[in-house]
């Protein structure tokens, strides 16, 4: 099933207030710095995985990388301005791990840290709150020569480069997320191959997700010990992509698939965070595989170090099987199986189901089996927008998205959830990973050629609604 819409999505929506939504809700629009900066080789910058894994044959769409980018390190006050234009009053972006400490070890990069600086200035004089994510997937690649993730020293090498941040910049964010999305950093990066650095090794990925975990509480440690010691305002937080595991069936194999699925893909990560231990029936699971977690003595007491909010990356939920199309429970390697099912949903351009209903599900459960604030850090579509002969963007399927999981997350309040701020992405379109700049996530179209920005359809009634409900 490739379509891009199974069943047709887009429907006429138009700016109007949220009702349920405080006066204090945070509204923003998110970014990474690999995927906008550009300046690749600039100011002392040096290689990531992705700038190796784009030159890796075969690995991104037409070898396309992020040297250029949106040219954002270059084209940075005007696209502050951008954002203000928007009327949002939260901009999420990463600091690039190789800009601001080249090769991953030793002093910081001042060049690298005033770009940041500048960046800083720039939101305070439009009264833009920042909201700095330390690591969105730009591992130094001499750290990755090293052993990369499921090295246990990588997570040392993480808390060393967190500190450096915050001393340069804690003085002026209070909001710090240690790391962006860690199950693809592991998953797709160290056991499927399809992300930098493009491993492929179960057992390795199992190790990076111990080591991302213990680097977030050695660089979470160390910023509430510093913000304590000098009276400085933080609020401390790791963002998760997070959905929802739907059996297809009542079957036992379709609960149990959904059982691993959430385990892998949520459990593993949450419940160490909040609770200080593993989910014991994944490290059951995995033991059956003949793999341990290299956890060693007080890792997870520092990977519990508290926080005061959760990010949520929210793209789909999804449906599960427990058997094979064919109804075996075992797949061919003879481990049980756990099988997304398709549906006929809308979708995306990058062929997700949309399921918005399925945000309000999750955060509920996140406020009921953890307790912690949430802000959707991440939330938005890729769909293949046409530009009119007059230069607009009419992207009604992108805008309806908006309204559908901005409206799921009101619902979510409405019954409870602690949820606190809503970040759209992304401001630009951008460099879209192994996608190249194929896919389009952007409420601002970006021409790539002549770096021109242009506000779609979608960004105005996000600045419209967003305005309608503050007034309101």
């Amino acid at each position: 099933m490739n379509n891009h819409l199974v069943t047709p999505y887009a429907r006429n929506v138009t700016p109007a207030p949220v009702p349920g939504l405080p006066a204090d809700f945070r509204w923003g629009v998110a970014t990474a710095a690999y995927q906008i900066e550009g300046a690749a080789a600039e100011d002392g910058r040096t290689p990531s995985i992705w700038d190796t894994y784009c030159r890796t044959p075969g690995m991104v769409v037409r070898g396309e990388n992020g040297d250029t980018a949106c040219d954002h390190y270059h084209r940075m006050p005007d696209d502050v301005q951008l954002i203000s234009d928007l009327s949002v009053d939260t901009y999420r972006f990463s600091l690039a791990w190789p800009r601001i400490q080249p090769g991953g070890r030793g002093p910081a990069n001042p060049k690298g840290l005033d770009f940041y600086k500048r960046l800083l200035d720039e939101l305070e004089t439009r009264a833009i709150t920042p909201w700095i994510t330390l690591y969105h997937w730009d591992l130094p690649q001499d750290l990755e020569d090293a052993g990369g993730w499921p090295a246990r020293d990588t997570a040392h090498r993480f808390a060393e480069y967190a500190a450096l941040a915050y001393d340069a910049l804690g003085d002026r964010v209070k909001h710090w997320t240690t790391l962006n999305e860690p199950w693809c950093s592991a998953m797709l990066g160290y056991a499927y191959g399809a992300q930098a650095p493009g491993r492929k090794d179960f057992g390795d990925a199992m190790s990076a997700v111990h080591h991302l975990l213990l680097g977030h509480g050695l660089a979470s440690q160390y910023l509430r010990e510093t913000a304590a010691a000098k009276n400085q305002d933080l609020e401390l937080g790791i963002t998760l992509n997070l959905g929802t595991a739907t059996p297809e069936t009542d079957s036992r194999e379709d609960a149990e698939a959904c059982r691993r699925a959430d385990g892998l893909g949520s459990r593993i990560y949450l419940d160490p965070i909040t609770k200080g231990a593993y989910p014991a029936d994944i490290v059951a699971d995995l033991a059956l595989r003949n793999i341990e977690l290299p956890v060693q003595d007080g890792d997870l007491e520092v990977i519990s170090t508290p926080l005061d909010v959760l990010g949520v990356n929210f793209y789909r939920g999804t449906l599960f099987s427990g058997v094979t199309e064919e109804g075996s429970p075992l797949d061919a390697d003879g481990l049980p199986v756990t099988r997304g099912v398709e549906r006929d949903l809308p979708r995306t351009a990058m062929d997700w189901e949309i399921t918005p209903t399925a945000l309000t599900d999750l955060l509920l459960r996140l406020q009921q089996d953890y307790g912690l604030p949430t802000v959707i850090t991440e939330n938005g579509a890729a769909f293949d927008d046409e530009v009119t002969p007059d230069g607009e963007i009419h992207d009604a399927d992108r805008t309806t998205y908006l309204a559908d999981h901005i409206a799921a997350v009101a619902d979510a309040r409405a019954q409870g959830a602690d949820v606190r701020g809503y970040f759209a992405w992304s401001l630009l379109d951008n460099f879209e990973w192994s996608y190249g700049y194929d896919k389009r996530f952007g409420i601002v179209r970006v021409d790539y050629e002549t770096q021109e920005r242009t506000l779609k359809d979608s960004a105005k009634w996000y600045r419209d609604t967003i305005r309608l409900t503050r007034d309101n």
